[in-house]
């Protein structure tokens, strides 16, 4: 793969955490969104990880969520080879250890996050250190990503409908146990939309857990999920205390609808039969008066603008994290 590993990947986390930036993490079920990202973080010189669920690897594999990631992972491989910047592919909210062993041994991400927040925490920390070992034992370059309390929401296949904050020291035991190396923390995000609710985090809250990791010698970078609804005087709150990576979805997914949806509103005439006029769509309008304009209906037209409209969404975010102009591999 062209795209970067977990050793590139932590030197790009160890300099977020020493200047004080998040590399906004991009989830992705398929190209347009992908080819957007890129784009937007090549044009601000800013690294780019994007993301995928094992939901958003079952849509791109047809069923088959390893068939996704080999499928997603060559064409993120071609586009990133056209760039000058670091790009590299996190798994998100993994649960199933045996697909965790089939990435492993694929060796197609640059870091995993194993997500068992549900559980207990003994079994939390278990299944952690587990996925820790699996990629020790297979010396493979990619990194831990575990999670410690519960952040309100949906999210792929995980729903929480209370949130439970990270407690500090039990942060630092989870660290020191499972090995891990970056831990995701819940301090008041939300997963989805925010729905006309401004999200209460708890930037102290986040500062205490990394004073308390510090001090027990553990300068590890900490992750902020549900952030779509983080406004931008917020998340730059966050990234003084220790926040390095910043997960967006939800986001994407809106500004994916809403670019197609406000081309086809504005460009129904040359798509949809006006009224009165029957729809020969069955016939694909064989000799009748009105027939649908391709220059407006071909899928391409709405994949440039959707792409074009993520790529300016990213560019936006990169400067609000401090990411942009910042590229290791530029």
């Amino acid at each position: 793969m062209t795209f970067y590993g977990g050793t590139e990947l932590a030197s790009v986390y160890d300099d977020a955490l020493d200047s004080g930036f998040g590399l906004i993490a991009s989830n992705i079920a398929e190209p347009n969104t992908m080819i957007g990202l890129i784009q937007g973080a090549a044009s601000v010189d800013s690294d780019l990880l994007l993301q995928m669920s094992n939901g958003a690897c079952t849509f791109a594999g047809n069923g088959d969520p390893i068939a996704g990631l080999r499928v997603m992972g060559n064409y993120i491989e071609r586009i990133a080879a056209q760039y000058d910047i670091g790009v590299f592919l996190n798994m998100d909210h993994q649960t199933d250890l045996n697909t965790i062993q089939r990435q492993v041994e694929l060796e197609i991400p640059s870091s995993i996050m194993i997500d068992a927040s549900h559980e207990e925490f003994e079994e939390n920390v278990a299944r952690s250190k587990q996925v820790v070992e699996m990629i020790d034992d297979a010396d493979a370059d990619i990194l831990v990503e575990a999670e410690l309390g519960k952040i309100k929401g949906v999210e792929d296949e995980i729903v929480s409908e209370n949130a439970f904050y990270t407690d500090p020291e039990q942060a630092v035991e989870f660290v020191d146990r499972t090995g891990c190396d970056l831990l995701a923390i819940s301090v008041g995000t939300q997963h989805g939309v925010a729905k006309g609710k401004d999200l209460e985090l708890k930037p102290d809250l986040t500062e205490e857990i990394r004073t308390a990791l510090r001090d027990h010698g553990l300068d590890t970078p900490l992750v902020l999920h549900g952030s779509s609804g983080v406004q931008p005087d917020q998340l730059q709150e966050m990234l003084t205390h220790g926040i390095c990576k910043v997960n967006k979805d939800t986001r994407y997914q809106y500004e994916y609808t809403r670019t197609a949806f406000d081309l086809y509103r504005e460009e129904t005439d040359e798509i949809v039969p006006p009224e009165g006029v029957e729809d020969h769509r069955n016939t694909f309008f064989n000799d009748v008066e009105w027939a649908p304009n391709k220059d407006r209906f071909d899928p391409r037209v709405a994949g440039r603008q959707i792409r074009d409209r993520i790529a300016d969404v990213y560019a936006d975010l990169a400067e609000v994290s401090g990411s942009a102009g910042r590229s290791k591999f530029s």
